[in-house]
């Protein structure tokens, strides 16, 4: 896991982002899939409230941490929100409901964003940890989503390019700086990813895989706004 988290964040480098590695959180586990404890737009960052009671100090532990880049509002009680069932494509906000995120902490959220300009819908994840498990953005207006959810009718205002049910996996896959970071091992997705005509960089991320994690779960994305200007921050 070690291996593969600095391969990870060697990979972020080489786009020329800046990484911001954050310590250690003794007692733990879950700490290095730090997208579940922030929603970061470039106006506000959103303090989650994780679903798992465990995880909850996670949230707290990242409070100094984005206070120093962004104004902070908190979901409150009985909101529950993982980072991970939120993707934000331009102004569209989707939020999964899951077993992690219930539907008043999509109301809160949406509410918080709404203000500045945010769109928010929300889509049923009937199975899998996240929404983000089987739906990311791909670039531009298309999404990379797992059949399972390419008839959902709020994706509909975007191109979908749909995943062969044996590499669902594939589907959390992340955009940056005009790159696309795919998990290594599954050939039919890497094809469709290059029919797009954008370099394709395929990392091994098996170990985060055996948690029902990710690509888009190991670091947050702060930047100003722009692409090519995120900082993402991740556990040692």
């Amino acid at each position: 896991m070690l291996a593969q988290h600095r391969a990870y964040a060697d990979a972020l480098r080489g786009l020329e982002l800046e990484i911001e590695v954050l310590d250690p959180l003794p007692g733990f586990p879950d700490a290095y899939f730090v997208e579940d404890v922030a929603v970061v737009v470039p106006e506000l960052a959103v303090i989650a409230r994780p679903g798992a009671p465990s995880r909850r100090g996670e949230a707290e532990a990242i409070v100094p941490v984005l206070a120093q880049h962004r104004t902070l509002a908190r979901l409150e009680d009985p909101a529950t929100l993982d980072g991970g069932d939120v993707l934000v494509v331009g102004r569209t906000v989707f939020i999964g409901i899951s077993a992690r995120t219930n539907e008043e902490g999509a109301r809160q959220l949406s509410r918080l964003l709404e203000p500045h300009g945010y769109r928010s819908c929300t889509v049923p994840v009937s199975r899998g940890l996240h929404f983000k498990s089987g739906v990311s953005w791909a670039g531009g207006e298309t999404l990379l989503v797992s059949e399972r959810f390419d008839g959902r009718q709020e994706l509909r205002p975007f191109s979908r390019i749909v995943v062969d049910a044996a590499e669902e996996a594939a589907c959390n896959t992340l955009f940056v700086n005009g790159t696309l970071l795919m998990p290594a091992g599954f050939p039919k997705t890497r094809r469709q990813l290059d029919g797009m005509g954008l370099p394709v960089v395929e990392l091994d991320v098996s170990e985060a895989r055996k948690m029902d994690g990710g690509l888009t779960c190991m670091s947050l994305r702060i930047g100003p706004g722009e692409v090519s200007r995120l900082q993402p921050l991740g556990p040692r």
